[in-house]
């Protein structure tokens, strides 16, 4: 059972739920190019090097993204990082005062991105690398807008 599905309170439900973007692995994958192209040339002693760091990159950037779960309820914003060393964030929605997004050209061609959680007091909490945050931010908006309507 995931983290967000076990901190749901009674009456919640999971409305959207979203990923880390593959881009976690770039510099893993850039290492393990170096590695190749090393052992291609002949020099089989830096491909090596290149190799235990792309691997090492690898196994931690796998981690990262396995342990990464961000989601939206219809009561709450959760995001959850780590496995050993956890951070969490968990707002209610009544308390979200924004939602931003900042995305870079890269970002914006590839569809990831920094989610900004701006709460009640002036809280504020940043989520990089997350895919198609504006879609994230678009469901969050939503979600906010049906709360109201309730009141």
């Amino acid at each position: 059972m995931s983290y967000i599905e076990s901190s749901l309170i009674p009456g919640e439900r999971i409305v959207y739920l979203a990923r880390l973007h593959w881009i976690v692995f770039l510099w893993s994958a850039i290492f393990l190019i170096l590695a190749l192209a090393g052992f291609a040339s002949g020099y089989e002693a830096i491909g090596l090097v290149f190799l235990l760091i792309g691997v090492f990159k690898g196994i931690f950037s796998l981690l990262y993204y396995l342990t990464s779960e961000f989601g939206l309820t219809n009561m709450r914003i959760l995001f959850k990082i780590g496995w050993i060393r956890r951070r969490t964030f968990e707002m209610f929605l009544t308390k979200v005062e924004g939602i931003g997004v900042e995305q870079g050209i890269i970002g914006r061609i590839l569809d990831y991105g920094t989610i900004i959680v701006i709460g009640a007091g002036g809280t504020r909490e940043m989520f990089h690398k997350i895919n198609a945050p504006l879609e994230f931010r678009r469901r969050v908006q939503e979600q906010i807008a049906s709360v109201q309507d309730l009141k």
